[in-house]
């Protein structure tokens, strides 16, 4: 209630703007941080975003030597035989989907799985019942424990968790895939408190602050963008797409081993950034295509799995069928 500004992932920006949780941002056009990334030249501006990064796979390298297996490069290699049961993933149902059609060589915001993919909808059902039994945990808050503790060799997630954890982590290595992973962004947004009533002290009752402008003029400066091209903080500033190359910085501490990854200053190469994707709404289509598949799905006994799919016809809307 008191908070003048909040930050939200974009995945949940369109799902807070439909439950009045947040209000537009006025002025926008006046500030000089103001871009145009909309489709719709007459719509309003809801966030700001003040860093983003991908999802990313990390693996053990010592396992791997250890069994001679090949490293992970792309999203096809979390389908090999050998690592049934070695792998754990975020339990997003747009990023587990999404990582089986960009197997298929497809895209995460496929709109019509019939004539889109190869294969239509059924070679979205085979891979996807693949991929089950290949992911031992389907888990956003333990997916890194198990791989921390060595219960899993190889784990998918978002940038900002995996690249600090595998830093305090040995004979680790991340990598985006080559033919593209999702993108996300933290924003700054202003949370639409003065339809709540309250008298509680401290609650915003009068509008958002006349100082916010300032505070996101200060997050977008280009001193900002420094603790993320040192890697200090996981991610990168969104001045990186304004001026793509990165500055080369002195290593103040060269004792310390270097991650193996491809990421450059928390970003893609350009090769595959190009390939990656912001993950768009889903269309009345594809919602169609998400429920004929979850339809289609055995669950398992309980389990982190079964839970999984029961979130994923949650979140699209659906009656479960489970």
């Amino acid at each position: 209630m008191a908070a003048d500004v909040v930050s939200i992932g974009d995945s949940w920006l369109g799902y807070a703007i439909r439950k009045g949780l947040v209000e537009p941002i006025n002025n926008a056009e006046e500030q000089d941080w103001n871009q145009k990334g909309e489709a719709d030249s007459n719509g309003s501006v809801w966030g700001v975003p003040y860093r983003w990064g991908t999802v990313v796979i990390a693996y053990k390298k010592s396992k791997f030597k250890q069994h001679n297996l090949k490293p992970i490069q792309d999203w096809e290699d979390l389908w090999r035989p050998e690592l049934a049961g070695k792998i754990s993933m975020i339990d997003s149902p747009r990023e587990v989907i999404g990582a089986v059609l960009k197997q298929l060589g497809s895209s995460y915001n496929t709109i019509d799985m019939e004539t889109e993919v190869n294969g239509g909808r059924e070679a979205v059902l085979n891979s996807f019942t693949q991929l089950q039994k290949q992911v031992q945990l389907f888990d956003s808050m333990n997916y890194l424990k198990s791989f921390g503790v060595g219960d899993v060799w190889v784990t998918v997630g978002w940038s900002s968790d995996v690249i600090p954890a595998a830093k305090r982590m040995s004979n680790v290595a991340v990598v985006v895939p080559k033919s593209g992973s999702s993108l996300w962004a933290d924003l700054w947004a202003i949370p639409c408190a003065t339809r709540f009533q309250t008298d509680r002290i401290g609650g915003r009752t009068r509008g958002p602050s006349p100082l916010i402008h300032q505070w996101f003029d200060f997050c977008l400066q280009s001193a900002r963008s420094l603790p993320f091209r040192q890697e200090i903080i996981p991610g990168a500033s969104p001045l990186f797409l304004e001026n793509p190359a990165p500055e080369v910085l002195q290593d103040r501490n060269k004792k310390k081993p270097k991650l193996e990854t491809n990421l450059v200053r928390g970003v893609a190469p350009p090769e595959i950034l190009e390939k990656c994707e912001f993950l768009k709404p889903l269309s009345d289509k594809a919602v169609g295509d998400y429920q004929w598949l979850m339809s289609r799905v055995q669950r398992p006994r309980g389990g982190l799995l079964g839970n999984v799919l029961q979130r994923i016809s949650t979140v699209l809307g659906l009656k479960s069928r489970f």
